[in-house]
């Protein structure tokens, strides 16, 4: 059995430096910690009565230590939704909204040919990715497939929006029950479909929003998204590359060097897939092992996040290797489709 957590509170600070408006809610006499994702729920400004979901931060959750405006009382209850969306994301809850699906721009089945599609298992790992592949391909068209497993809503990751105004990545699906992208797809295969297809994109990366599920158990964590995702990839005609979750430094076990959650995703996978590794370094398995480079001194230099789990590369160089290995393997993977 399970409920939500709903508190009402009054709107106290509203800043706007990112795609999600963050806040200071009073709720109780206290003040806290929230977002509001204004594309969903409406503008919000101080003063506006809110009924705000408080689950995350009662728990002390570290990626989700905020609360999260279900309904805005003041200004929310009047909108309109958008013109000629007949489709539904978060349907049969209380958030269901019609969205136009990307999958129409490319209705016809097509195979994608062998275009690459790298597969992460966390959120961090994406702005190496996307880096290091501009930095091998300068000029690719590289989208993000943004799927389950992390944050669902597409406005919460500044990272995104950073790497989509540097040119670092041409596009934002939000796919499944993702949303609030560029594009809303209904499915993974179809965001991948459409991105190729209908976008114009070289290649995609695939994987989850900020934060990740985890329950210490082999499958109960949102890393295996990736699983279902290097399916989608494979099952388009897609060349798969797998970017291995690595750690020199997370405290658990069961990530130390190769996370589980990879090592999972590779023990299951039911085709051989290319997966990246850092140069002088190698994984026993089946799969096709490819070395990478990794650029450590020159991400540091280009600004972009620099944290895992609260650790940058100095505290975690193997995650970050590991990272960059695989963008700089996608880069190449590329080069090798606009050669054919």
């Amino acid at each position: 059995m399970s409920s939500l957590v709903l508190r009402r509170g009054s709107v106290v600070s509203v800043e706007r430096t990112g795609p999600a408006a963050e806040l200071t809610v009073e709720v109780g006499g206290e003040e806290r910690r929230a977002v509001s994702f204004e594309s969903l729920t409406g503008p919000v400004e101080p003063g506006d009565d809110v009924v705000v979901n408080t689950a995350a931060l009662d728990l002390g959750l570290g990626s989700g230590g905020f609360d999260i405006v279900h309904v805005n009382l003041t200004r929310g209850l009047d909108r309109q939704g958008v013109e000629g969306a007949h489709v539904m994301k978060l349907n049969y809850s209380s958030l269901q909204h019609a969205v136009h699906p990307v999958e129409e721009r490319a209705p016809k089945l097509d195979d994608l040919g062998g275009h690459p599609v790298a597969v992460i298992s966390l959120h961090g790992q994406l702005p190496c990715v996307a880096w290091a592949a501009g930095e091998r391909r300068p000029g690719a068209k590289i989208g993000y497939v943004q799927t389950a497993g992390g944050a669902l809503p597409g406005q919460l990751s500044r990272v995104v929006r950073e790497l989509l105004d540097r040119g670092l990545l041409a596009g934002h699906i939000t796919a499944g029950p993702a949303f609030g992208g560029e594009h809303e797809a209904i499915s993974t295969p179809g965001a991948l479909h459409a991105g190729i297809r209908a976008l114009g994109w070289d290649a995609a990366i695939a994987g989850p929003g900020p934060g990740i599920l985890g329950s210490a158990t082999a499958l109960g964590h949102g890393g295996i998204a990736a699983l279902d995702n290097a399916h989608a990839a494979m099952a388009l005609g897609a060349r798969v590359l797998i970017v291995p979750r690595m750690s020199s430094g997370d405290p658990r076990p069961r990530h130390r060097d190769l996370s589980h959650h990879t090592a999972t995703v590779l023990r299951l996978l039911l085709r051989p897939a290319t997966v990246a590794v850092p140069e002088g370094l190698g994984i026993p398995g089946e799969h096709e092992f490819r070395s990478g480079r990794a650029d450590l001194d020159g991400y540091r230099a280009s600004g972009l996040p620099a944290r895992t789990m609260g650790r940058g590369p100095d505290e975690d160089e193997l995650f970050f290797r590991a990272s960059l290995a695989g963008g700089d393997v996608l880069g190449e993977l590329i080069d090798g489709i606009r050669a054919d």
